[in-house]
């Protein structure tokens, strides 16, 4: 177990407390956050404590009623679940919702346990999530932004509504799943060119810290673009949340972003290749539009190839061209019908 971030906050104590245990991996946290909402929803005054990973802490930053997040840090032989029990079992639960498939909330005194099971790998992972309490249709997925976040991006982005502005998440956490940068730079171009379905709208790219370098190329290329925001490593998650629900349009891989960008209602294009759709596609909210893409091969075909090596860094994506990404554009581009703000 690594650090547990407390906060301040006035909640009724005599409400049952929840634990709510959920991914190490933002993307997957980001999935589960509508289970989260609706028991929020029903038990309104409930301090909730959550554990996840890391990457994922900044996400619950202003969940109501919030008294701590525990960043779970993985150890060898499993330890990091002791430390959580040690961290846990004191206190008497009113529901333990366990997304992590553990035995750990067997251990800990509660009057309800959701625990999920190995879900239906034919179903989108929100589906899955939402039949762990029972739940069809499913919450969709929620992110709790503060108008801090919200004013933030409305300083750093003055044209903000005056122009479209189009969000690119051009990286990924494993290279296999990395669209080349020319591929990004040229769709760019495409877009924004005076036959293009945007001219002169603004571009932003965002990613963490240690993904400048991965995103250099698209930068250097659009370095005398006039409306050109590099947002790579400067902002925090919920930042990158607050401007993808103030954007036109998220661009980008199968990845927490893009889960981020659907969850505040953004408007959402998932490019695909060796990862399922089938589980993984953009969820939509309701508030915005979503489509995916993906490689002219299925995630089966890349995936269980004779020469696939989940090890290698060399992308999967060459089967998706600069053509198809622009006609998907193009078609959500139809659907969004962007207006400027008088």
């Amino acid at each position: 177990m690594g650090e547990t971030i407390a906060y301040n906050c006035h909640v009724n104590k005599n409400s049952d407390p929840i634990l709510f245990i959920t991914s190490t991996r933002i993307g997957d946290a980001v999935l589960s956050t509508g289970i989260l909402h609706y028991l929020l929803q029903q038990r309104p005054s409930a301090p909730v404590t959550i554990a996840c990973g890391p990457a994922a802490a900044g996400l619950f930053t202003h969940v109501p009623n919030l008294q701590r997040v525990i960043v779970i840090d993985k150890k060898t032989y499993g330890r990091h679940w002791l430390r959580l029990w040690a961290e846990t079992v004191s206190q008497r639960w009113g529901v333990v919702v366990d997304l992590r498939r553990s035995a750990l909330a067997y251990f800990l005194r509660a009057h309800r346990r959701f625990i999920a099971g190995p879900g239906d790998p034919e179903q989108h992972k929100v589906l899955q999530l939402g039949a762990v309490l029972d739940l069809n249709p499913p919450p969709a997925p929620y992110i709790w932004l503060s108008e801090a976040e919200r004013s933030f991006i409305r300083d750093r982005i003055p044209i903000l509504g005056k122009k479209p502005l189009l969000v690119f998440g051009p990286t990924a956490n494993w290279g296999g799943k990395t669209w080349a940068a020319q591929n990004f730079t040229d769709l760019i171009a495409r877009i924004t060119a005076s036959t293009g379905i945007a001219p002169d709208a603004a571009i932003a790219l965002i990613g963490g810290p240690q993904e400048q370098a991965q995103a250099a190329p698209i930068a250097e290329a659009m370095a005398n673009y006039p409306h050109f925001y590099n947002l790579i490593g400067e902002l925090n998650v919920l930042q990158s949340a607050a401007l993808c629900q103030a954007a036109t349009m998220f661009i980008g891989h199968d990845s927490g972003l893009m889960h981020i960008a659907a969850a505040v209602g953004g408007n959402v294009l998932g490019l695909f290749g060796p990862s399922p759709e089938t589980n993984y596609a953009p969820w939509a909210t309701g508030l915005g539009q979503t489509a995916f893409v993906r490689t002219r091969q299925s995630y089966q075909e890349l995936v269980y190839a004779p020469d696939f090596d989940h090890r290698s860094s060399k992308s999967l994506m060459d089967g998706l061209s600069v053509d198809m990404a622009y006609a998907a554009v193009e078609k959500l581009w139809d659907r969004i019908q962007w207006r400027a703000v008088a």
